[in-house]
């Protein structure tokens, strides 16, 4: 698919807008084979550029690549390449509000049943199927084998892998591989969460001054000072080293 992409961290950000990508992801046949979305933020490329390099195929195979932070987006801008920010949070939401249909099947990987019932109210959602692989699945290759089954043999138009990064990303990735499935895979995080209230996302002005960041690191200081205040650091140093090696 083409989405004029630009290359920033050896990365193809599209640049379309939030309302193209919710149109073409609606756009999308039901009976088309299986492709995914991923929305990279800092925590994703820290750990591409600095921990996991072996997850490159994973991201580079995505049908769309959007930028899930105004940090990464400002490094860009820095760099002259615009990169338009596209929350997966807010992607999420108007998939649910403006894409998805009442009847059109969608598939749901992790959460739990009170959650699946309450997008499922919330939105009027008829033909909903769930899936919650344990904890720690990803390796063990008998839980991703089922994971993968459930989205092939569901065949669901859309798919959100809510899974954790870079959990729910591989997961994708897999799924593509198997072949057989049908519909587009959204790798969504925590974003189910926020649309029911399981989670509080940060007040709109922290997300307008770039500081979303803060409010989950002050929710949960024990799960994330590591990821913003240890790893997250690394992404200036690597913006550096990039830039120095005549990428842009």
């Amino acid at each position: 698919m083409d989405l004029d992409a630009g290359v920033f961290m050896d990365l193809a950000f599209s640049r379309r807008t939030m309302a193209s990508v919710v149109k073409m992801v609606g756009e999308r046949r039901e009976d088309a084979p299986f492709a995914y979305v991923v929305t990279p933020n800092v925590d994703h490329v820290v750990r591409l550029q600095r921990i996991r390099s072996d997850l490159w195929p994973v991201y580079r195979s995505a049908w769309a690549t959007l930028c899930d932070s105004k940090i990464l987006a400002i490094l860009a801008r820095g760099m002259g390449i615009i990169l338009p920010v596209i929350p997966g949070s807010d992607l999420t939401r108007r998939i649910f509000e403006q894409a998805i249909g009442p009847t059109d099947k969608v598939a749901i990987v992790g959460g739990n049943s009170e959650l699946i019932g309450g997008l499922a109210e919330r939105y009027g959602l008829q033909n909903v199927h769930h899936y919650d692989p344990p904890l720690g699945f990803i390796r063990d290759p008998v839980e991703v084998a089922s994971a993968v089954r459930f989205v092939v043999d569901t065949r669901a138009r859309y798919c959100f892998l809510a899974v954790g990064s870079p959990q729910q990303e591989i997961l994708a990735y897999r799924v593509r591989q198997a072949g057989g499935a049908r519909g587009i895979g959204l790798c969504v995080g925590a974003s189910l969460d926020f649309l029911t209230g399981v989670q509080k996302r940060a007040p709109l002005f922290m997300r307008m001054l770039a500081m979303e960041w803060l409010h989950r690191l002050a929710s949960d200081p024990a799960r994330m000072w590591r990821r913003y205040l240890y790893d997250g650091p690394g992404i200036f140093r690597i913006a550096r080293d990039w830039k120095r090696g005549g990428r842009p």
